[in-house]
């Protein structure tokens, strides 16, 4: 039998078993970091006034609970000849960032939905010729 201060309790008692269990199974459906890594092919940017888009780097399937994580940190890479002046973006479908160089690191996608595709966007500036775009790669951090 119950003594009479614990059944004054048992409401709070199974409130707070009931609040610890569910945080314990909320906790364990967070996705876990990691990353991943893409190579894109190369493209052709020839025009200064519209932007060329490079294929779609997505999540390996293989990637842990990606559907559940955000972007972190992204590191970029690609080329093109010497003296190329050329506009630079990475995008996600809900933003895309300016590029300010060659290679670099940004943050400033972080929070975005991870399991999203991203890409790069280039555009010539005024009076440039043709170029090709090259060695495109992403490495994306996740949690």
């Amino acid at each position: 039998m119950l003594s009479w201060q614990l059944r004054k309790r048992l409401p709070l008692i199974l409130v707070l078993v009931a609040g610890w269990l569910l945080t314990g199974l909320a906790g364990s459906a967070q996705a876990t970091a990691g990353s991943w890594s893409s190579q894109i092919p190369s493209l052709m940017v020839a025009m200064s006034d519209r932007a060329s888009a490079s294929q779609a780097a997505t999540p390996p399937t293989a990637a842990n609970n990606v559907q559940l994580a955000q972007l972190g940190r992204i590191q970029w890479q690609f080329q093109h000849s010497p003296g190329v002046l050329l506009n630079a973006w990475l995008c996600h479908p809900d933003q895309c960032v300016a590029l300010n160089g060659m290679r670099g690191s940004t943050t400033a996608l972080a929070g975005r939905a991870a399991e999203e595709p991203l890409h790069f966007r280039f555009a010539l500036r005024p009076g440039q010729r043709p170029v090709r775009v090259q060695g495109l790669q992403l490495i994306v951090n996740y949690q």
